[in-house]
Formats: structure tokens, C-alpha cells, sequence
């Protein structure tokens, strides 16, 4: 039967009067076990300066300045709801089970209300104090009672991992509502001068100069700073107070450990503690620590091993714990040194679960992945439970939004073999990571809060890659290629460039060019918003290159785009960089030695050539910085003479035009032409006009033949005839039209003839039947006696390298300067320097 429609229409019959239906195809049938259709990239666009990001996860972000349209509003603060949420959410989530009991701040009243005075008064004060001496929990009870002391309340900002530009950052979206919006840093600076908080700042990794960076940018704040004895001090200009946190007392170490427990010590427990405390130095995590080794005894006495504190059956305890330990024998304390170091002591009374959990956590560099994320990570479906046991113990403890191992602890875990198999969690924790991070019900936001997880996998599996097996991909590459996007939409940018340096090292490991293409093009992008415009220019030339080789089409032109907003920002062309265009002007300019008569100084010297030579036009030269007078002359003059005919105007038109708009071009065509005259016709005697060389007795090197090279100083002969040279009056040889009147041919390259070894100069394969010397002649040469060729087609090739046709048999003249002609009537084709 149909499963859509009643009756038997798949047999033909007729139930219901309609025709039989066709079948759809199979995969219709069964669409859940067809090819699904790729979900669309997430493409997000966002403001940075005045700049338009659109990050596209596909072949890379694109960058624009931004229209005025798409510019946001100037950013308003955060209302006191707004502000109280925020805060609510940056918290750490509670950890599975029941809620277990707060323990007193004992012996801390005098810091508290040290530091409250101080804040009341704006100074700014850095609470110090190893790890494990409860600064987090002091600076909690200090937010509390310093909640109306400023316009913009407290803010909480943690310091682990960032620079004091992020915390900029972080300070900026804490107090002012701005979507997509990073501003540059000049606007960021104006909108800080306005915040007045009161700023806790805990876990602070730096000092100095970057501290006083932080405070002489908010001036209206005062900041309480977290920090152990490590880390590097304020400088002495800043003028922050200084306030030391040490260990407890030895009757407060014991009422804590009484409060951890939760009934009072027996003798031998108080005995027992007093050691501790002589050995831990007082620290208050110890004594916590302490506290649930005295909890996990009393399970074991009170014969509960098969069931856990938060009422879950949970494995059975290790063999060597059931076997040590009959239930309901006495169980003794644990030695001092277990007690000192009592990670894996505590570990190994936990559930399967929660050591899973321990085991990824020292792969990851200390980090906890999300409780959400551990049912997947471990294998359980009951694993979130695990993070409840942790914290319960006293082996972890909370950074910002997240939690982390306890002080101390990843040393202890490490010594008792919990980073054997460190690189297959961190391997395990890539793939997950690559395909929660990809997922499109996955916020940018939410992948940035598991960005120090994600850094972790990278910085393991990063130096660990190989060129994968065919068909597969490297773990570190693809985890990097997924999560970039996010922390780019995010707004998380150091995150964005640490995850885009690993992936470019893993892809060039891994062999992978496309997305080691990817990812120089994302690091130009990151690095031209900030405005490094050197290394942006660097980190585009390279994916543009990269992408060239593989024929990446659309990846080729988002770079191109981007590094032609670089040149904008620059002023430097696209492929000059920073110092390449100081060797521009000479670097391709090719020059030779000047003729025997010499040439004005405006001109480039000209080597003669000695094997055919090729000429070659460039239609795009690039800038000059030689000396332009000359050149504008040159034009001036090259424009008058094409103007006597329009034969010539027809062949050097283009060469005039680009002499005379490119004046400060090394290449342009105006210094690439030879250096004899132009071929222009005489009065009938069987002369094209044009002077012989100087040396064309010797045969020196100006014999060679250019009839149609412009002379010396870029003039072409003229004759005191009014008839223009190249009209049908003044055209002795009809050879001239039908040769001006065939095409230019580029396909070949023009030769000349070898140079003449005799003082004569070169004459065509047919000799003249008349020989009529012109009447100016060099004072070094003979005249010449060739006349120009018959109808006939001259038998020997063409010696002209332009467009005009075949040469005439003339020979052009090399000098720079002739005497005047002699005659009254004749033409003077000596060329005139102005």
C-alpha cells in the first residue's frame, strides 16, 4: 500500500477513481538515509574602527571600509539590570548534585576591610598571595561590600591567559552595550575615560609597563588586582598599594578542616592536622583538600563505597582500595606526604568518570572542559556528574567562567601518571571540538567561552602534525579552520590570532596549501585591522600567492581586495614593498652607451647593438624619477613632426602620446625608440630627407639601420618645402604608400641589418640607377648613394623595427647635431636641438 495515498495505485489499479501514481524516487522514500544538503557557511559582519568585517568561513574574511550607513550608534552603557545580568552570566556554572556547604573566610576580616578603605578613597590595590590562599574568595566578599561605592558599580574581569589589551577590551563590553562592534583603539580609549568602577580584577599575569598601560587608560577607576608573588610588580609610578595574603593560623587551619568535614576532629585527626598545617604553610586548599580525604575515610568506615555522596550508584572502588580496606575495619589516616600532595590520592577514590574528566584536564593544560561537554568527551552519560565530585574535593577551582585544576594539582597528577595518554585526549578533545565548534546551533559566543580548551588541544596537537593518510585530515588543522570564524564573530581577537598562528604551522606541517592559504589570509586581515600594514601587506602577498598555485580563483580575489585597501592605507603600489620602492626607478631600466656625436643630457644613453635586437613596448611602465625636462621637449617636438604627415602620425602616435603623459616613467616608450631621424622624403632627389651617420665611414657602431628611430634629440627631419613630407606631391616612391599601408605585425620580432663594413653605408639588395647625394652631409662621411628604390619590392628584408613598412634605403643618421645645408633650396634634414 501507499503510504501516502489509500488504494492499491501501485498495482494500477483504481481504488479511488484517481490514475495510478508514480513512485517517487528512493531516496524520497527513505530521506534520512540520503546525502543531506551542506548547511550554509555562517557569514557574520561586524564593525572594527572603520572598517566593514565580513567574516566568511569559506575563502576567508573580506574587508571594507565601512559606509556611513552601516557605521553603529555610539555605544550606551549598561543599565543596572543589564549590568547585574552580565555579571550573573560570567559567572561559573554550579557543578552538578547537591549544593555543597560555603565555607568561612576565617581570619581575613582585617584584609577586607584594608582593602574596602582603600577602594573608598580610588586607590588601586594589588592583593598578593600564592596560589591556594583564598584571594578568590576574599575578592568575592571585597565586590560585595563595594557595590555602591562607584557610578558604574563593580565590575568582574579575570586575568588568566590575557594581555592588557584584552582586558581592555573586556572592561569595554562589561559597561557598554556594543554588538559587533569593536572599536579601534583611540575610540576605545575615549569610551574607557568615561567608565568609573570599582574593578576586581583576579588572576593577573602581568606588571610594569602593561600595567600601567591598564590604569592610565581608565583614569576614573579603581582597580583591586589578584596576583601571585611571581608575577612581575606594578612599576613605582603607579602608586598602587600593596597588600600580602598569607597562610592561616594553626586554630584556623583546624575549624576549617572542622567545616570541611563537617563535625568536630577527633584527637588523632587534630594531631593529624597540625602536621598538615606545619607542612602546607597554613594554606586554606590544603585544609580542604584534607577534608574531603576525611570524608572519603568515613564512606569507607561506614561501609558506603558502592554509593556515592550525591545518592548515584557509581563504579565500585579500585581493586587496590576494596582489597586494602575490608568495609567496616578501621581505615587509617593518610600519611603526611599523601596529605601534603593529595590529588592522586583523592583521584583515586573518585568515580570512573571523574578521572576521566582529571585525565583530559592535564591534556588540556589544566583547562575542564564544560560540564556539558563531558558526556561526549568521556563516554558517559552520567559524566556531567563528574565536575560536582571535583569541585567537591577540593581539585579544582573556578577562573572567570570556567574551572580549572586546583594549584598544585597538575603537578601531583602528572607524577602519578595521568599524562600518559596526553596526546590522545588531546586528540580526542580536538574532533569534539571541531565538530561542536562547526555545528550551526553553536554561538561564536559560546565557542569563546571554551576558547582556552581549544588553545590547549591546538598548542599539543599543533608540533605533533604529519602529513595525513589520503582521504583523512589533520586533527590540529581542522579544529583550527573551524573555530577561527568563531573567534572572529565572537569579538574573542586574541583567541582568533593564537588559533590562526597554530593552524598555519599545522597546515605547513601537514602539507596542506589551501588552508595554509586560508589562514596568512586571515592573520592580513587580523593585522590590517590593527593596523600593522606591513605585516598585514606580507601575510596577503603569501595566501595570495599560495592561492595562485592553486588556481583558487575567488580566494585570489578576496585577497586582492584586501591588499589593495592596504595600499590605500599605505600609499605604497600593490607589489612594492616598503623598501622596493627605492629600487624601482633603476631596478628593470635598461640602458646602453651614447653615439659617437653624444646625446643632450635629458636622454637616456643607448647602447648600439650588436645581434638583432627586439624591441619591446610596455603599455604600463612604471614611475621615474630621471630628470623630466627633456622628455616634455622630446613630446613637444615628436607631435609637430607626426603632424607633417599622416603616415607618420599613424605609426608614432602612440609612442608620442605616452611620451608626453608619462613624464616620470622609466619606461615609457619615448626613451625606448633608437636614435636616428625619422625617414622623411626630399624635394625629388631620390632622398628620403634624412641625414647620413657621422661615423658611416668607419663603420662604427652608429652604422647600424633604424630608417624609422626618431634622431638624437627626438626631432624628425624637416625641409624648407612647404609640401608636407609623406602627401602624394612630395612622394617620389609609390613603394612607400603601399608598405605604410600594411599592418604592424607583432608576432615577430623586427631584426636589423648586421653593420656595414666598409665606409659606405648600408644599401638595399637593388642599387640605385641614379646617385644624387642630398646636399647636407656630416663633415666625417661620404654621401650617401642609394636613392630610393623602384616600384619594384626591395629584395633584402625589412630593416625596420617599427610599424610603417618596409625601410627605406636611406640610412639614418646617428650624430647629434649636423651643419647646416649648403643650399638654398635644399631640405635640411640635420636635426636642430632646442
Amino acid at each position: 500500500m501507499d503510504p501516502n495515498t489509500r488504494g492499491p495505485e501501485e498495482y494500477g489499479h483504481e481504488g479511488d477513481g484517481q490514475g495510478p501514481r508514480q513512485r517517487p524516487p528512493r531516496e524520497s522514500l527513505a530521506p534520512d538515509f540520503g546525502q543531506h544538503a551542506p548547511a550554509l557557511a555562517r557569514t557574520v559582519q561586524l564593525v572594527s574602527g572603520d572598517f566593514l568585517l565580513t567574516v566568511n568561513p569559506v575563502d576567508g574574511s573580506e574587508i571594507e571600509v565601512c559606509p556611513p550607513a552601516e557605521r553603529p550608534a555610539r555605544p550606551v552603557k549598561l543599565t543596572t539590570a543589564e549590568r547585574a545580568e552580565a555579571e550573573r552570566a560570567a559567572r561559573p556554572p554550579v557543578p552538578p548534585g547537591p549544593a555543597q556547604p560555603a565555607l568561612p573566610l576565617l581570619a581575613r576580616q582585617d584584609e577586607r576591610e584594608q582593602l574596602v578603605r582603600l577602594l573608598a578613597r580610588g586607590r588601586s590595590v594589588r592583593l598578593t598571595g600564592p596560589g591556594g590562599s583564598g584571594r578568590t574568595r576574599l575578592l568575592d566578599l571585597v565586590a560585595e561590600d563595594c557595590a555602591d561605592l562607584a557610578p558604574d558599580g563593580v565590575v568582574r574581569l579575570n586575568g588568566f591567559g590575557r594581555t592588557s589589551g584584552d582586558l581592555l577590551h573586556d572592561l569595554f563590553y562589561a559597561v557598554y552595550n556594543a554588538p559587533l562592534h569593536r572599536p579601534d583603539r583611540d575610540e576605545l580609549l575615549t569610551h574607557l575615560r568615561e567608565i568609573g568602577a570599582v574593578v576586581v580584577l583576579d588572576d593577573l599575569q602581568f606588571g610594569g609597563a602593561a600595567l600601567d598601560e591598564l590604569l592610565d587608560a581608565t583614569p576614573e577607576c579603581a582597580f583591586l588586582l589578584s596576583a601571585t608573588p611571581d608575577v612581575p610588580a606594578p612599576s613605582a609610578e603607579s602608586a598602587v598599594e600593596e597588600v600580602t595574603l598569607g597562610g592561616l593560623e594553626r586554630a584556623d587551619g583546624l575549624d576549617l578542616l572542622e567545616h570541611a568535614v563537617g563535625r568536630p576532629l577527633t584527637e588523632e585527626e587534630s594531631n593529624w592536622a597540625g602536621d598538615l598545617w606545619f607542612e602546607s604553610e597554613g594554606l586554606p586548599l590544603r585544609f580542604v583538600q584534607a577534608g574531603a580525604l576525611l570524608r572519603q575515610r568515613d564512606r569507607l568506615r561506614a561501609g558506603a563505597g558502592a554509593v556515592d555522596e550525591f545518592g548515584v550508584f557509581e563504579d565500585a572502588p579500585p581493586a587496590d582500595a576494596a582489597e586494602t580496606y575490608d568495609l567496616g575495619d578501621d581505615v587509617p589516616l593518610p600519611a603526611l606526604g599523601e596529605a601534603a600532595a593529595p590529588a592522586p590520592l583523592l583521584a583515586s577514590r573518585l568515580s570512573a568518570s571523574a578521572r576521566a574528566t582529571l585525565r583530559f584536564a592535564v591534556a588540556l593544560d589544566g583547562e575542564i572542559p564544560h560540564q556539558a561537554h563531558l558526556p561526549a568527551l568521556v563516554g558517559d552519560t552520567h559524566a556531567d556528574a563528574a565536575l560536582g565530585e571535583l569541585a567537591a574535593c577540593g581539585l579544582v577551582s573556578a577562573v572567570g567562567s570556567r574551572y580549572r585544576l586546583a594549584a598544585g594539582v597538575p603537578a601531583q597528577l602528572e607524577a602519578a601518571g595521568y599524562a600518559d595518554e596526553a596526546e590522545a585526549g588531546a586528540r580526542s578533545a580536538a574532533q569534539h571540538y571541531s565538530w561542536w565548534a562547526g555545528h550551526p546551533s553553536v554561538t561564536p559566543e559560546r565557542v569563546c567561552a571554551e576558547a582556552d580548551a581549544l588553545l590547549a588541544a591546538l598548542t599539543v596537537l599543533g608540533p605533533l602534525t604529519t602529513p595525513p593518510a589520503e582521504g583523512e585530515e589533520s586533527a590540529a588543522v581542522h579544529l583550527a579552520r573551524t573555530a577561527a570564524p568563531a573567534f572572529a564573530a565572537g569579538l574573542h581577537w586574541s583567541a582568533w590570532e593564537r588559533t590562526l598562528r597554530a593552524g598555519a604551522e599545522a597546515a605547513r606541517l601537514a602539507g596542506d596549501v589551501a588552508e595554509q592559504a586560508y589562514f596568512h589570509h586571515e592573520l592580513g586581515v587580523l593585522a590590517l585591522c590593527g593596523g600593522s600594514l606591513d605585516r598585514a601587506r606580507s601575510e596577503l602577498e603569501t595566501s595570495i600567492g599560495l592561492r595562485g598555485a592553486l588556481s583558487d580563483k575567488r580566494g585570489t580575489v578576496a585577497g586582492r581586495r584586501a591588499l589593495a585597501l592596504v595600499a590605500d592605507r599605505s600609499g605604497t603600489p600593490i607589489g612594492l614593498g616598503p623598501t622596493a620602492a627605492e629600487e624601482v626607478p633603476d631596478a628593470r631600466y635598461e640602458e646602453s652607451a651614447s653615439p659617437a656625436g653624444g646625446v643632450p643630457a635629458a636622454f637616456p644613453t643607448l647602447q648600439p647593438p650588436t645581434t638583432p635586437a627586439l624591441v619591446t613596448h610596455r603599455s604600463s611602465p612604471a614611475p621615474s624619477r630621471k630628470a623630466g625636462g627633456g622628455l616634455k621637449g622630446l613630446a613637444r617636438r615628436n607631435l609637430v613632426a607626426a603632424g607633417a604627415g599622416a603616415l607618420l602620425v599613424a605609426v608614432l602616435g602612440t609612442v608620442v602620446t605616452l611620451g608626453a603623459t608619462s613624464d616620470n616613467e622609466p619606461n615609457s616608450p619615448s626613451d625606448q625608440v633608437g636614435v636616428n631621424p625619422s625617414a622623411s622624403q626630399g624635394l625629388g632627389d631620390g632622398s628620403l630627407g634624412a641625414d647620413p651617420a657621422a661615423n658611416e665611414g668607419d663603420g662604427g657602431p652608429g652604422a647600424t639601420s633604424r630608417p624609422t628611430d626618431p634622431g638624437p634629440d627626438g626631432t624628425l627631419g624637416t625641409s624648407d618645402d612647404p609640401t608636407p613630407t609623406g602627401s602624394p606631391s612630395g612622394s617620389a616612391d609609390p613603394s612607400d604608400s603601399a608598405s605604410s599601408s600594411k599592418p604592424p605585425s607583432s608576432s615577430k620580432p623586427p631584426t636589423t641589418s648586421k653593420p656595414p663594413t666598409t665606409s659606405k653605408p648600408p644599401t638595399t639588395s637593388k642599387p640605385p640607377t641614379t646617385s644624387k647625394p642630398p646636399t647636407s652631409q656630416p663633415p666625417t662621411s661620404e654621401p650617401p648613394t642609394s636613392e630610393p628604390p623602384t616600384s619594384d619590392p626591395p629584395s633584402s628584408p625589412s630593416t625596420s623595427d617599427s610599424a610603417s613598412g618596409p625601410a627605406s634605403s636611406a640610412p639614418a643618421s646617428t650624430t647629434a647635431s649636423a651643419p647646416e645645408s649648403g643650399g638654398s633650396g635644399a631640405p635640411s634634414s640635420s636635426p636642430s636641438v632646442i
